[in-house]
């Protein structure tokens, strides 16, 4: 072992074994045979040959041997490269063709792992700039294992990863076996986003065709009478009808009981209506909650958690696919005021991650999975309102946290081919995309600019008042201990909407019927089946009944969106203010009607031609108030636009999509998706906040401010003195998601960081090192010469020896941009190599949210500055710790932190652990 003692980690002869540290030349020359010797056991080349052989082979080791050069010259390690012609060995001939290289020397030899390789997990390997392998401690962000469940991904380690798998394949691609598995490698992402189109499309069909039979049943069934079918709804039924009055096949539920009795007819119906949309209702209550917890909802901020880093394990699985929609299907049927737009971007997602498994080399890749799921929800979009370019600016605007160009392009050809793909199932026969595609053939005249912006203005003011009664809704459900169970909660709401809504024929039928016939032109509607255009129909009264609508769906939708179903919000703000829009369309159409000599009227208006068109206003409503719940503007006009075909109203939609958007941010800030991400607590980070949007949040401090220090609640690892034993105890104890590592506690300079999941696999995997080793090995995260491999554990291949760094004096806003735009987990500050402090992730949520709130009064009242002590924030992640505790949608994981609770005793100045408890 003389010899292996005195090696460097690369296998050469170390440069500290010099003549001059042996007693005689024999003994010098007998630690060299030695070294050959071991040379040649380790990588087991040169066989039992003969004397000879073994002479030769010496020679040939001992010409690479950099101390028999010429020590004048620069000394190097690195094996030099023999230049061979491509025909001096036929090995050489076939690699040229398939792209391999030939075993030339011991770490080109099959069977045999490269000492210098950095085989990770996932199967892939950090290379050099040249594409040859690279060793750990070069790479620098070391080995890594899969992320648990609820902690963020790190961002650069993926990017770095798949940079470095790109150069290992193109370092072949001079052949023509290279360029085939390049080419093969590059077509992976478009099979995914063809794939995933298809599927949208297929299950956006099949949803749309059940919901339709679903929501019909609740009115009767088809019968077999002209060649009907119980499973067609009545559109399917009474196909070729003008009039669905004049359908013999179809049987409402009181002509099958044999009852044409006003009263009777009429009470039979309403139970009926009750009884089925109670019972979809509870059903997909009872879906979710038994076979898929997140299918629950819209999915939209939980999916904007996850494309900004997060993970959600089973978010996103075959499971959640299959309940959502089914559960969609019965959600949207039993007629509750919800929509089936935003989940269905849901499940676009799930198809996509589906797909993504068949792939390894992007499945091992959260940062790829993460720019496949952007296109895909553009794909849910698509499907959702037949808007393929409104889908991309849906997932540009609202969902995605990076989005580069190439991301664009996949998200358009994903769009594209589902909206293709649901043109050709046309599941309404009627060559729509969707339900409420209008054509519109009039123009719009100046005077109604002012009813456009009022509508603007209700939008905004709809938006602002509708987030803060459904959070208020939201947080009296979570405060209120006396509540029933999630199933029984939606029974109640189930049954008193159904109750409320079959008197009122606007509320009565589905919401994409109603907002169909509310965007309508009265000149081209053909069954006109809420009356809006009978003779008659402009009055007060309806006027009423549409204002009636539209207050007792805001409370609904409010006490609706949040419920343990599958549910959306777009829709139900669209026919809201559809509902608004039409009813100031009538008015003004009353107004115009009863004054046609009006001075804005009378030079604007044609005489014999209706002036005004309330389904104009309808849409222009619709789209005002879904900007004001969601503060969305480009993606909402262009969908709109996409909706209409008319290019006359873009202007009117911008005016007021625009002026919605103001007074909603008047109110607050945040959007209603927005509000559910922080209302879960989820640790997103909005990257559009910065500048002067972030100003507000951040107060104006120094980072060492915020950050937990060396010198209070900071614990630490040593480079040295560790056994497995010490850090298995400092995993028992310490709930932590990382420890940064420095030199000792006298000097304190930092080496690295290292993750708590990758120490945990070292420590306790099955058949790892650690594993054979006992208890008291001494584990250690420096460079340490004199060390025994065999006898000792070095963890410096699975530590982050680059973390990124800041001087404690930089600004608080500089730090929570590194967050914003690079998605890090955590920065260690750091004043010439000595660590100072870490941050968070979850500190900054913290602040960003309101954290400081919680702790000015004890921090005192000194302004953006004043915080006495220089330890505002230090203990955000641990005063908060057991928040890392509480798992998604509410459900805690105790059994993991119990008995965590006195840890923090003696932390302070102690060197074992790490910083924060933040979900990283």
């Amino acid at each position: 072992m003389a010899s292996r003692s005195a090696m460097m980690d690369d296998g050469y002869p170390s440069s500290s074994a010099t003549p001059a540290a042996f007693d005689s030349q024999h003994e010098w020359e007998e630690h060299r045979r030695a070294t050959i010797e071991d040379d040649r056991d380790e990588l087991d080349l040169l066989g039992e040959d003969d004397d000879h052989n073994n002479n030769h082979d010496n020679d040939m080791i001992l010409d690479e041997d950099p101390l028999r050069d010429d020590l004048n010259q620069p000394m190097s390690f690195k094996r030099r490269q023999k230049k061979q012609s491509v025909f001096s060995q036929p090995s050489r001939l076939f690699s040229a063709f398939t792209g391999g290289r030939s075993p030339r020397n011991s770490h080109d030899v099959p069977g045999r792992p490269s000492p210098t390789s950095n085989t990770r997990l996932d199967g892939t390997q950090s290379g050099s700039k040249d594409g040859g392998p690279m060793d750990w401690y070069v790479e620098g962000p070391g080995r890594r294992v899969g992320y648990e469940d609820l902690t963020a991904i790190d961002w650069i380690f993926e990017y770095t990863k798949e940079r470095s798998r790109l150069r290992m394949l193109s370092s072949g691609s001079n052949s023509l076996v290279g360029w085939i598995r390049l080419l093969l490698d590059n077509s992976q992402v478009w099979i995914v986003l063809l794939l995933t189109g298809l599927a949208a499309g297929l299950l956006a069909a099949a949803i749309d065709v059940a919901t339709d039979w679903l929501a019909d049943l609740k009115f009767g069934f088809c019968s077999t009478v002209d060649g009907g079918a119980f499973h067609l709804s009545k559109s399917s039924c009474c196909l070729g009808y003008e009039d669905h009055a004049q359908c013999q096949g179809w049987y409402p539920w009181a002509k099958a009981f044999g009852i044409y009795s006003g009263g009777g007819k009429w009470f039979l119906e309403y139970f009926f209506y009750v009884l089925l949309a109670l019972s979809f209702a509870v059903s997909a209550a009872i879906l979710v909650k038994e076979y898929a917890i997140y299918a629950k909802h819209s999915g939209i901020p939980e999916i904007k958690t996850v494309l900004g880093g997060f993970v959600i394990r089973r978010f996103l699985g075959i499971q959640t696919l299959v309940t959502k929609s089914l559960g969609l299907v019965l959600a949207v049927a039993s007629g509750m005021w919800l929509g089936k737009e935003g989940p269905l971007v849901h499940v676009a997602c799930c198809c996509a991650n589906v797909f993504i498994k068949l792939f390894p080399s992007i499945n091992n890749n959260e940062a790829r999975k993460r720019e496949i799921l952007s296109a895909a929800a553009a794909a849910g979009i698509s499907v959702a309102f037949g808007s393929p370019i409104g889908g991309v600016l849906f997932s540009l605007e609202q969902l995605s946290y990076y989005f580069p160009d190439k991301t664009m392009w996949q998200s358009f050809v994903c769009a594209m081919t589902a909206a293709v793909t649901l043109q050709a199932l046309d599941p309404f026969r009627s060559g729509k995309l969707v339900l409420y595609q209008v054509k519109y053939s009039s123009g719009w005249h100046g005077f109604e600019l002012v009813p456009f912006v009022l509508l603007g203005i209700l939008g905004g003011v709809y938006g602002g008042l509708f987030i803060k009664a459904n959070m208020r809704v939201a947080e009296w459900k979570k405060s209120t201990r006396w509540l029933p169970g999630p199933v029984t909660q939606v029974a109640i709401v189930a049954g008193l909407t159904a109750l409320i809504n079959y008197p009122n024929h606007y509320m009565r039928a589905q919401t994409s019927e109603l907002v169909s016939n509310l965007f309508t032109e009265c000149a081209k509607i053909v069954d006109d089946q809420f009356g809006l255009c009978k003779t008659g129909a402009a009055s007060f009264g309806t006027i009423t009944l549409l204002i009636f609508a539209a207050v007792l769906g805001f409370f609904f939708a409010a006490v609706t969106f949040g419920l343990q179903i599958p549910a959306g919000i777009i829709l139900p703000s669209m026919a809201i203010g559809a509902l608004t829009g039409r009813a100031l369309g009538i008015l003004m159409e009353l107004f115009q009607r009863a004054a046609p000599n009006f001075p804005l009227f009378l030079h604007q208006c044609e005489p014999d031609i209706p002036c005004i068109t309330p389904g104009t206003y309808a849409i222009i409503g619709a789209a005002a108030f879904l900007t004001g719940v969601t503060r969305m503007t480009v993606s909402i006009v262009v969908i709109t636009f996409e909706l209409t075909g008319a290019l006359t109203y873009v202007l009117p939609i911008m005016i007021s999509v625009m002026i919605a958007k103001w007074v909603g941010d008047a109110f607050s800030r945040r959007g209603i998706y927005e509000s559910w991400i922080h209302f879960n607590s989820y640790p997103y980070l909005d990257p559009n906040n910065s500048g002067e949007d972030l100003s507000p949040l951040i107060p104006d401090v120094p980072a060492s401010q915020i950050m937990t220090r060396l010198d209070s609640d900071l614990i630490v690892l040593t480079a040295t003195g560790h056994t497995i034993a010490s850090l298995q105890k400092i995993l028992e104890t310490t709930p932590y998601r990382g420890y940064p590592v420095i030199s000792n506690p006298r000097d304190a300079v930092l080496l690295g960081y290292i993750s708590r999941a990758e120490l945990s696999y070292v420590l306790y995997s099955p058949g790892g090192r650690a594993s054979n080793l006992p208890p008291e090995t001494e584990c250690f995260f420096s460079h340490q010469p004199l060390a025994d491999p065999l006898t000792t554990l070095d963890l410096r291949p699975w530590m982050d020896q680059t973390p990124l760094t800041l001087p404690g004096r930089s600004p608080l806003h500089l730090a929570v941009s590194y967050f914003q735009k690079l998605g890090v987990r955590y920065v260690l500050f750091a004043e010439r190599g000595v660590l100072q402090g870490l941050l968070t992730r979850k500190d900054v949520w913290h602040v960003m949210n309101g954290a400081e709130e919680r702790v000015r009064d004890a921090v005192g009242a000194g302004g953006a500055g004043g915080i006495g002590s220089g330890r505002m924030g230090s203990g955000l992640g641990r005063e908060e710790g057991r928040g890392e505790s509480a798992g998604l949608l509410g459900v805690e994981r105790r059994d993991y932190f119990q008995g965590q609770g006195g840890t923090r005793e003696g932390r302070s100045g102690s060197f074992a652990g790490s910083s924060q408890g933040s979900i990283l």
